[in-house]
């Protein structure tokens, strides 16, 4: 085909794009204050003739969710309007907002160059959240708190929705603000735009159609790296599957300045170094059905989930309230989406079965970082050390929920109102589900054996309530859970699944390795290495334990000796109950030879028999950092160096990394705000809770993770007068549904 007709056929599929987009924004009328984004990062991903990968799910189709209507909304977001002193923005308030900003000095002078970091609820104090009763209260004032970069210069600035104010806020030394989704989706086509590495990839044998570039932090290694927002980007051959991760252009690393958009340097490192084939990669079920029809259902190709679900014993139900309160046997809570967080739920009281009364929990609790340091110290790996949450936003990176996969079909679902970087909202659908959860689980039994003479088989069946939230943060996705029991406990808990961050390799067999090399991973495939690494998720935990005042105690359990003659037994174990003063006193690294307990109490509220009610974490997910404290990425992770921590409260002081994480030094970290010894006894204390997992890929691993979940639980110590599931009754045959048969 000539160069002409090529031209000609250019030409006529750019007119008919053009005029079905022209009949879609006749078809449907867009919400007040939102429109087509007019930057050039979409045009800019349709030029560049290759794949937006990391954000393809809405990033590149961000047009869309943008300005398509939901089909039969069960409320309007464009109309919504806060309930509740801790509802997030509306898409009204996110407007409001980004109409004072930008008639604010200097951003006056040019909106258009005014960048939206974040826009989020400014919370109102905790006194006036606690003392606000719905239907007798007005909310109190709405405030938004803004993250914004103008003319390169970063800003922090409260918002009154109210009286128009714009107040400057302080801002970190050092960092910057958590990406935005556009430009992390623009940066995808920077390097295409270079000559030189269009080039580097055809010496590569592959074709520019075929490359999918990810945008990956730097992390910060030095002063060399200050004064300038850089990002790296790697990239991969999209060759003949969709899971691209899997065939690595290794060694080809792109310095790319983020304010212009031009390619610094590169760096190839990977002559030799053949890209993985295709075969085996892809993880869709619709390329599945094909294989499986050439391989007359071999091996676990036949298998698949149940069509019906167990029938869960009737229960007390999931209400969801104005939007975001959610009661449940005996809880009540708020939940809310966060574009940094993800999932925040807040103001968790239970019911006491004894009084009815409903007892405060939890004020606020959620995902505060996620640090992600892989174990390789070459050239094209040292900097991956991610920060998901202060990086890259990690309610930024959920995708919506499927329904009858993600979550079952009596879920419930939040959608998440978010702010694009010029300051218009846009919507994320399905971003929380919400179910009541059987999966068989015994609450509570007990059965008398025979010698006793009674006939006694008492059971109790367990169900729960969930919230749950997955972010898809390039190649992991992570399945945050929230899960509330009826007998008061908390059990969060976060499932690894996704796809493996993999390393070409000349490799195709371990016979061909040298003695005692250090490959960094494990070899997974012909040319493929799963490279080692952790995850440390941080929570903050601001815990209310019937009151904001509380006392942090760890019980210490040691071996007492008996003296000669007092016993039969030479020694026993004895708990120690110690009442920490200070914040240092309460950095806890657990010891698997030395065990404790950790209680956070009210020691004004007592029990009947004089115990002081509380709370205590039970840790699971114990990984610890092994890097070295003076090693760059662990100062930026230093809110790692311990399991626990525990903190005066302070509104302020919600992100474990600091509110600036990108290329910042460490300098703003819970470590740090921690060092100030602040006393803790009977004041309002923040826990801090780090689970960890060491990952060592494995073959299983390959193409794509089965989930592997760890998690923590809250658990009430002291708070109850008794089993408060006592009296839960038991579930009946009357109890389960009836399905009425059908015949042919």
């Amino acid at each position: 085909m000539d160069h002409s007709t090529s031209l000609l056929r250019l030409i006529f599929l750019a007119l008919g794009a053009a005029l079905i987009l022209l009949v879609v924004r006749s078809a449907f009328r867009l919400p007040r204050g939102i429109d087509t984004p007019t930057s050039t990062l979409f045009d800019d991903a349709a030029a560049a003739g290759s794949s937006c990968t990391r954000f393809a799910p809405w990033g590149c189709g961000q047009a869309d969710r943008l300005t398509k209507p939901k089909a039969a909304p069960s409320h309007s977001h464009e109309t919504d309007v806060p309930r509740h002193p801790l509802d997030p923005l509306t898409v009204g308030e996110i407007n409001r907002a980004l109409e004072l900003l930008r008639a604010h000095p200097p951003f006056a002078s040019s909106p258009s160059s005014l960048a939206v970091h974040s826009l989020s609820l400014d919370e109102p104090e905790k006194p006036m959240v606690l003392a606000w009763r719905k239907g007798a209260d007005p909310l109190p004032p709405r405030r938004a708190v803004a993250v914004v970069r103008f003319r390169g210069e970063a800003s922090v600035l409260a918002v009154d929705l109210a009286s128009g104010a714009v107040t400057p806020l302080p801002i970190p030394a050092s960092g910057y603000p958590t990406m935005t989704m556009d430009e992390q989706v623009a940066l995808c086509f920077a390097p295409f735009r270079d000559s030189k590495f269009n080039a580097t990839i055809r010496r590569r044998g592959v074709r520019l159609s075929d490359v999918a570039c990810l945008p990956i932090s730097p992390g910060w290694y030095g002063p060399a790296e200050e004064n300038r927002r850089v990002i790296k980007a790697q990239c991969f051959s999209a060759e003949g599957t969709a899971n691209f991760y899997m065939r690595p252009i290794e060694g080809l690393t792109v310095l790319i300045d983020m304010d212009t958009a031009k390619v610094v340097s590169i760096s190839d490192r990977g002559a030799g170094i053949p890209i993985p084939a295709a075969a085996n990669t892809d993880y869709r079920h619709a390329r599945h059905m094909q294989e499986e029809e050439k391989a007359a259902g071999l091996g676990y190709q036949k298998v698949r989930a149940p069509s019906m679900e167990p029938a869960a014993p009737s229960g007390p139900g999931v209400e969801l309230v104005d939007g975001h309160t959610v009661r449940w046997g005996g809880w009540e809570l708020h939940l809310k989406a966060d574009a940094r967080a993800g999932m925040v739920v807040s103001r968790a009281r239970v019911q006491d079965p004894g009084t009815g009364a409903h007892r405060d929990v939890l004020y606020k609790g959620m995902a505060s970082e996620l640090f992600v340091p892989y174990m390789d110290p070459s050239e094209a790996w040292y900097f991956k050390t991610y920060m998901d949450a202060g990086e890259y936003g990690f309610g930024l990176q959920a995708m919506p929920l499927v329904p009858l996969n993600d979550c079952p079909r009596h879920a419930r679902y939040v959608d998440g109102v978010f702010v694009a970087a010029d300051g218009r909202p846009y919507v994320r659908e399905n971003m929380i589900c919400v179910f009541e959860r059987y999966a068989g689980d015994v609450a509570w039994r007990h059965s008398e054996s025979p010698i006793t003479g009674l006939d006694i088989r008492e059971s109790r069946p367990k169900v729960t309530l969930v919230a749950r939230m997955v972010a898809s943060v390039a190649n992991y996705d992570y399945i945050m859970d929230w899960e509330f029991q009826m007998d008061g406990l908390i059990r969060i808990k976060v499932g690894l699944s996704g796809i493996l961050m993999v390393k070409g390799t000349a490799y195709s067999h371990l016979s061909q390795t040298r003695e005692n090399e250090d490959m960094h991973g494990t070899l997974l495939s012909e040319n493929v290495i799963g490279v080692i690494h952790d995850h440390y998720v941080t929570f903050r935990l601001d815990m209310d334990v019937d009151g904001a005042d509380n006392s942090f105690v760890r019980v210490e359990m040691a071996r007492q000796e008996t003296a000669p003659g007092e016993s039969p037994r030479r020694s026993y174990l004895k708990a120690t109950r110690h009442v920490v003063q200070t914040e240092k006193d309460a950095q806890v690294r657990l010891k698997l030879y030395q065990p404790e307990e950790f209680h956070v109490v009210n020691p004004t509220k007592k029990t009947r028999v004089g115990n002081p009610v509380g709370y205590k974490v039970v840790p699971a997910g114990t990984a610890a950092s092994l890097l070295d404290p003076e090693d760059p990425p662990q100062k930026r992770g230093a809110f790692t160096n311990n399991q626990i921590w525990v903190t005066l409260y302070n509104k302020s002081e919600e992100w474990a990394a600091g509110l600036f994480v990108y290329q910042s030094k460490g300098e703003d970290t819970l470590a740090t705000w921690a060092e100030r010894d602040r006393p803790i006894e009977n004041k309002d204390l923040v826990l801090w809770y780090t689970l960890g997992f060491h990952h060592i890929p494995c073959q299983e691993d390959f193409p794509i993770m089965p989930t592997v979940t760890s998690g923590f639980d809250l658990k009430p110590v002291n708070f109850f007068e008794s089993n408060p599931i006592l009296k839960q009754r038991p579930t009946m045959e009357d109890d389960l549904p009836v399905c009425a048969a059908t015949t042919a």
